[in-house]
């Protein structure tokens, strides 16, 4: 779910978002600076830090990958310890030796994966969160999304991205790509140190009001590319109205070696500024292109997209609540596209990767009637893992639990009155689990989460300055 396309042509917003943007210069609401000390080192969580931890005695590890344990899509190994050192995984398997100086965590009676990827979010909108729920994506856009945008101040921003994303932290989430449209300068710096601040894995997507190569170059280099654990897109509306400025933003995107991401056919109507036909006219139809949603493609279409090896978000929980219908994922997965899970920010109303996992099931076979379509567990939890990453191009480095890869791990525990007794835990993790199940969370190695609770995290203050700032702009006049 995109926020309302914003005309390229008409300044008013820009400027608008530019001069909000100018009260950054004073002191901010909730504690919150306008800037960094220095670009070059985002406020909030420090860098991942090196050092060992053990998770010892994991009833069940599901790897993703194939070659460890005994075999399988999953990469399944019981009875099993995990060895994170320096922010890599560095071994799995049954009772690995402790290296000396290294942090045991007790995963006994625990599950241990891959963290899930989450590729497409707008975490600003959790200021919306339960917002107009009688109405569609246009409706939406009208009632909820600009007019809230447009009082955006950079301290709102922090608190409600920071809210957001902990609690997509807390919910297993390791990995996202936030597709953002808001422009003045300083509100994207507040936007990128949220992120930064609470350690998950980013990508921030830039939508440019304009083909604005320079404020692109800007964004990347001193805001992004310093963060530890960030990376960047290329964001666009692609339509037939602004073919040339898709084209534009696809040559920023090559020039800065980035992904361009895309919303693509949410809606029916949209299908009148064919975005697939302008994506193939402009040369983006490739494995640099990230397209969101895909609820409305034609079978050439998704011939073209598997042909290409052009990549998908899907975002089930989103396209149900707007009712904009329900992607073709059956048809995706014949034809080998690779295709991750997306929550969608505000029309998603929560964080629940599981709730996520069970409806991109379930919709698939309420529209086929038949239990037997894909996908089934085994592959939709690759795709909440693995095939996340795959979809972004950065499989080498996490979605699974091999050896080498980024120690981005969660552990869950199945001893909870919505998930015990045991019959198979593998299902039961899409069909049983909830938030509350995700006992530990690590990115790059470093405990995001451990014994069910944030690490280092006030989670009362961030809920009330959250609180403060969406009253503060509720009663902007």
């Amino acid at each position: 779910m995109q926020s309302t396309p914003t005309p390229l042509a008409a300044p008013s917003r820009r400027d608008l978002l530019t001069g909000l943007g100018l009260a950054a210069a004073a002191p901010l609401l909730l504690g919150v600076t306008a800037r960094p000390t220095s670009p070059s080192r985002p406020s909030g969580r420090p860098a991942p830090a090196g050092g060992t931890v053990l998770l010892r005695g994991a009833s069940l590890v599901l790897t993703m990958d194939p070659g460890l344990g005994g075999g399988g899509p999953l990469g399944a190994v019981e009875n099993a310890d995990v060895l994170m050192r320096d922010g890599a995984i560095a071994a799995v398997g049954p009772a690995l030796q402790r290296p000396p100086g290294s942090r045991v965590v007790d995963a006994s009676g625990k599950l241990v994966m891959p963290g899930f990827v989450d590729t497409h979010t707008h975490l600003w909108q959790a200021v919306i969160r339960g917002g107009c729920t009688d109405r569609d994506l246009f409706g939406w856009f009208a009632g909820c999304t600009d007019p809230q945008r447009a009082r955006l101040t950079p301290a709102a921003l922090h608190s409600f991205v920071r809210l957001a994303a902990l609690d997509a932290v807390q919910s297993g989430v390791t990995t996202l790509v936030d597709w953002v449209d808001i422009f003045a300068f300083d509100l994207i710096e507040s936007y990128v140190r949220a992120l930064a601040g609470t350690g998950v894995r980013f990508t921030y997507a830039m939508y440019p009001p304009k083909p604005d190569a320079v404020l692109l170059t800007k964004v990347k280099k001193e805001l992004v590319d310093p963060a530890p654990l960030g990376s960047f897109q290329v964001a666009t509306h692609a339509a037939r109205a602004v073919q040339d400025h898709n084209r534009a933003h696809w040559e920023a995107a090559q020039d800065l070696g980035v992904m361009l991401n895309s919303h693509v056919l949410e809606r029916p109507e949209q299908r009148a500024d064919d975005p697939l036909g302008v994506l193939a006219d402009i040369g983006a139809l490739g494995p640099r292109l990230l397209i969101n949603h895909a609820v409305h493609l034609t079978d050439a279409e998704i011939a073209a997209v598997a042909e290409h090896d052009v990549r998908a978000a899907h975002c089930p929980l989103s396209n149900m609540r707007l009712a904009s219908g329900i992607m073709r994922l059956s048809e995706f997965g014949r034809r080998g596209v690779k295709v991750g899970l997306g929550l969608d920010g505000g029309t998603n109303d929560s964080s629940d990767f599981h709730a996520l996992m069970k409806t991109a099931i379930g919709l698939q076979r309420a529209r086929a009637t038949d239990a037997g379509v894909f996908p089934q567990v085994q592959d939709v939890l690759r795709m909440a893992t693995l095939g996340g990453a795959e979809a972004l191009g950065i499989a080498d480095r996490v979605g699974s639990l091999t050896p080498g890869k980024r120690a981005d791990v969660v552990v869950i525990d199945p001893a909870a009155l919505n998930f015990a007794p045991r019959f198979d835990w593998v299902g039961q993790v899409v069909f049983n689990g909830r938030p509350e199940n995700i006992d530990a969370v690590f990115v790059d190695g470093r405990p995001l989460k451990l014994d069910g609770r944030l690490v280092d995290v006030d989670t009362g203050r961030v809920v009330r300055e959250a609180e403060a700032a969406a009253t503060r702009l509720r009663t902007a006049s």
